[in-house]
């Protein structure tokens, strides 16, 4: 079965990025532009909590029987202070930040980040949220370890730009312009054809009489 669920609740460890413990965004001092510049698991929990008891929840996980296929992580840019330090400068104002996302290597190219992102908006939208900002960058390559979203995917969904800027641009888009975030993303989830996942196989350790 699939499901959509809040950030807050997942055991971090199942999230899958190399780093489950990443603080790139939570952290004030300057950073490498990169997924995993500085771990801590226990801090990374707890800061994911601290938002959600005082801001609300930060993000939005799609899981399939139990396994994670994707995330995305948002939150005011208060709570995330390495935005300060990118090429663009600081954010605008207060709204709301969509600062990463990563999807299992497995559930790529099948619409989950497309599900992720209108989940993120659904939800702010419906808490009054008028404007939402994402760095973004104009990389193509593998986005495994890059702490941000693709400018083209943004651009796709409604994003325009800001702030430009050759690499790493800032995107904006204004919730009311969009079509109605109240869909039934459950039965989108439900609609994406992703395979079957395949049962996870132990290495056979071969005798020295069969190799």
């Amino acid at each position: 079965m699939r499901k959509i669920i809040g950030l807050s609740v997942l055991d971090r460890e199942r999230l899958p990025v190399p780093c489950a413990g990443c603080m790139y965004w939570e952290s004030a001092d300057r950073l490498p532009f990169e997924c995993g510049a500085r771990c801590d698991e226990a801090e990374a929990t707890e800061r994911v909590r601290v938002i959600a008891d005082a801001w609300g929840e930060c993000g939005r996980v799609v899981v399939e029987d139990g396994e994670v296929l994707g995330f995305i992580k948002y939150a005011p840019p208060l709570y995330m202070p390495q935005a300060r330090h990118l090429p663009p400068g600081p954010p605008d104002g207060d709204a709301p930040l969509i600062t990463c996302m990563h999807i299992d290597p497995d559930a790529r190219q099948k619409g989950v980040g497309g599900l992720l992102l209108r989940a993120a908006m659904r939800d702010l939208a419906q808490r009054g949220e008028r404007t939402v900002q994402a760095y973004a960058t104009t990389y193509r390559g593998d986005m495994s370890d890059v702490p941000v979203v693709g400018v083209e995917f943004l651009l796709r969904h409604g994003f325009t730009v800001a702030r430009p800027h050759p690499e790493v641009p800032l995107m904006r888009v204004d919730l009311k312009t969009l079509v109605s975030w109240t869909e039934n993303l459950e039965a989108v989830l439900e609609s994406l054809r992703l395979p079957v996942r395949a049962p996870r196989r132990e290495p056979v350790t071969l005798s020295k009489a069969d190799r």
